[in-house]
């Protein structure tokens, strides 16, 4: 009996984890969105800010 809990308990995290995963699934890509959005941002301002230097040198 101990043996079958422990198993019906396994399945149900694993079931429980799986479809907590797929409903968040679009957040994470959202934010992993925004993020490599805001990195390419910042990257482009910077090499922007760094050609303006070199042109007033």
């Amino acid at each position: 009996m101990a043996h079958a809990q422990d198993v019906q308990g396994r399945v149900a995290f694993a079931d429980c984890l799986s479809s907590t995963t797929t409903l968040w699934l679009p957040a994470y890509a959202a934010g992993v969105a925004v993020l490599v959005g805001l990195g390419t941002w910042s990257f482009d301002r910077l090499r922007v800010r760094n050609e303006g230097r070199r042109g007033q040198a």
